[in-house]
């Protein structure tokens, strides 16, 4: 018997995907996150998975998880005292930054404060040219002060960002010599080694993010591999990527900073899968957990960025293109200085949670909403493993409403109509942005509240198709489970490619290119994992000369081996055309960055289906009023295990499973695939919710 595990740690619950590899059985669970120490509530789920399905440990022969340990660390700013080393003359590069204004419109708003205070940046006397020459040799005098400094201030953690590293990283490598003998106990991250690409601000900031969290999180895989042990568990440990690939978890130590966006990315790559395997190719995903909602655009393939944020600050290292767009299950609800409702951001996590937890919490949130309107209910919550508290719930919503003078019912319809309209004040214009067509995508919906909020959104939007897959609530957990081990390099270049003499030019390029393929070759080695089948991406960052902003652009071999650039430009002029709209042929190019994304493909079983022989009828398990849209509405409850293949119903309904409650508004009808998804169309009807 062989087994893999996926998890996937939130802010409000862990979750847990079992996938039987002989069957393809896939057994979820879901435990209350532990905020203090994420590992217990991992080591939690896999005692009750093992006890509960007969499972020894040694048969689980696949480990991968995901968890928001270090973004949380630098959203909520609870990271280690770090300090930052650079070259004498840029004492303010994480002050001054791009001097964009998170308000535009706003004068009076203010900057995002650094992780490293002016105090604790260190000015040392060295300097490398654009080209890589060392101007200046390294002042390892000075270096040895700044250590002394740091130890009597005591710093934790220290990254290091000499200017033009990306070129030649040897002073950043002698400075952490000299640091390692002057402050042994200093977790050092070199911003060269972290991300070798030109744009100092940013790439300081991925180096001080990266000591920033990583003492902490070095620690906390330390300790999850020491409790795998003592429960048996002899699989290797793998952890997600922002990029939706995975890596070792040692290397998740070290490079902490590339697993910031590693959850939702792993719900993107999860999602694709499915959505490929069920016929749905365009998907527009939509992930609501207990703190956000995230969304992010698949055609085929997950759209990918650099230019993604984690709380006030950009990330330059690539990530699967995903947005938050509002609020989530455990979001609160509350009324501002003019009295006006809001949702957000403030979330109740997971200790106390909703009010109707039962642990203390005494502000309404959505999930309280989803209770008092008979949305979710309070018995069969976790498949009855966690009993919620309707009268808690109400009594918050009471207080709530008092003051807007509304009723509990009318105060919890109102906080989804608002959490609602702050989806879609992102969600249109992001997709507006991207030139997504809603009648030709389908909503995906997953995470633990998804499905009780995504027909409510699609109608608002305008999206006619929603998909609910067949284990929504722990889909981050099972992307995991067919995420391919990935890598990404970058190697700046900074060179102009002209109508005229571009043989030399290509000729470094194709050189470059085959540096990094034989790095990315020799880390997929270096993993020992059995991926037999591998791929090796090339790209361009280009643009116009004198442009300020680029584009990425797919390469070929034959792209670079022509070394009259004429395939290259050719290349570059179509995206823009695809882009913009317009192009200009005759115009020099700019090669700024060269990327080359190592993959080795993991072995995925196919996505099982449902047994089609099974009884298509399935009769409502009962009936309850769900009050949405100013009136109750009876409703229609079915179990999720029961739906067979074929099996169609109309709006409203609400469909209860263990991760997850799935609610139909009216004017929608929904049939069971193959695979046992909930695939909802948009009706025309009129029976309408608004």
């Amino acid at each position: 018997m062989a087994y893999r595990l996926g998890i996937d740690i939130g802010g409000t619950f862990t979750d847990f995907s079992l996938l039987d590899e002989a069957t393809g059985r896939v057994r979820v669970l879901k435990t209350q996150s532990v905020a203090t120490k994420p590992e217990e509530a991992i080591f939690d789920g896999i005692r009750q998975l093992l006890a509960e399905h007969a499972v020894r440990p040694e048969h689980i022969r696949y480990f991968i998880h995901g968890t928001t340990l270090a973004v949380n660390t630098i959203i909520q700013r609870r990271g280690h005292v770090s300090a930052l080393l650079v070259t004498a003359g840029f004492r303010d590069i994480l002050n001054i930054g791009r001097h964009r204004i998170p308000d535009v419109f706003n004068f009076f708003t203010e900057l995002p404060v650094p992780l490293v205070p002016r105090s604790r940046v260190f000015e040392i006397p060295e300097r490398c040219l654009a080209d890589g020459t060392v101007l200046k040799p390294l002042d390892e005098e000075a270096v040895r002060r700044a250590g002394r400094s740091m130890v009597e201030a005591g710093v934790e953690a220290v990254a290091v960002c000499f200017l033009h590293s990306y070129r030649n990283g040897a002073n950043e490598r002698r400075a952490r010599e000299i640091l390692a003998a002057e402050a042994p106990d200093l977790h050092v991250s070199l911003a060269s080694e972290i991300w070798p690409q030109m744009r100092e601000y940013e790439r300081a900031l991925v180096a001080v993010m990266n000591a920033y969290v990583g003492r902490r999180m070095e620690r906390y895989f330390s300790r999850l591999e020491e409790g795998l042990g003592e429960l048996g568990l002899g699989a290797r440990v793998l952890s997600t990527k922002s990029n939706g690939g995975i890596m070792p978890a040692g290397e998740a130590g070290e490079r902490p900073v590339e697993t910031l966006l590693s959850g939702p990315a792993a719900g993107v790559i999860g999602a694709a899968f499915v959505g490929a395997a069920s016929g749905h190719e365009r998907l527009i995903t939509f992930d609501m957990g207990g703190t956000s909602a995230d969304v992010a655009v698949i055609e085929k393939t997950p759209h990918y960025s650099t230019e993604s944020h984690v709380g006030d600050f950009p990330v330059i290292m690539p990530a699967v293109h995903v947005t938050s767009i509002g609020a989530g299950g455990g979001s609160i609800a509350w009324t501002d200085s003019t009295g006006v409702l809001k949702v957000g951001p403030q979330s109740a996590g997971a200790a106390p949670g909703p009010a109707c937890y039962g642990q203390g919490g005494r502000e309404a949130t959505v999930t309280d909403a989803y209770v008092a309107l008979g949305i979710i209910d309070p018995v069969n919550f976790l498949g009855g493993r966690m009993a919620l508290d309707r009268g808690l719930a109400e009594a918050a919503l009471t207080r709530l409403g008092r003051p807007l003078d509304l009723d509990p019912q009318a105060t919890a319809e109102a906080i989804l109509r608002v959490a609602t309209s702050q989806m879609y004040a992102t969600l249109v214009p992001l997709l507006a942005r991207r030139g997504v067509g809603y009648e030709d995508y389908t909503l995906f919906a997953f995470g633990g509240a998804g499905p009780s909020h995504a027909f409510l959104l699609a109608r608002d939007v305008g999206i006619q198709r929603v998909l609910v897959p067949r284990h929504p609530g722990v889909l981050c957990a099972a992307g995991s489970l067919v995420a391919d081990l990935r890598k990404d390099m970058v190697e700046t270049v900074h060179r102009v490619l002209g109508q005229v003499g571009a043989a030399d030019l290509m000729r470094v390029l194709a050189a470059s290119l085959r540096r990094l393929t034989a790095a990315g070759e020799a880390w997929i080695d270096a993993q020992g994992l059995d991926f037999p089948e591998r791929r090796l991406d090339w790209a361009a960052d280009m643009r116009y000369l004198g442009q300020s902003f680029e584009l990425t652009v797919p390469l070929s071999e034959a792209d670079v081996a022509d070394e009259t650039g004429s395939a290259l430009r050719s290349r570059f002029h179509q995206m823009y055309v695809q882009v913009y709209g317009y192009g200009d042929e005759n115009a020099d190019l700019e090669i700024l960055d060269l990327r080359v994304t190592a993959i080795a493909i993991s072995p995925k079983r196919p996505l099982e289906r449902l047994a089609s022989g099974r009884e298509i009828a399935a009769p409502e398990i009962a009936r309850r009023d769900v009050y949405i849209g100013g009136r109750q509405w009876p409703t229609g409850i079915y179990q999720r295990d029961e739906l067979a293949p074929g099996f169609a119903f109309d709006g409203p309904a609400i469909v209860e499973q263990f991760d997850t409650t799935v609610f139909v508004t009216p004017g929608w009808r929904v049939s069971v695939d193959a695979f046992g998804n909930l695939i909802g169309t948009a009706t025309d009807k009129g029976d309408h919710v608004y």
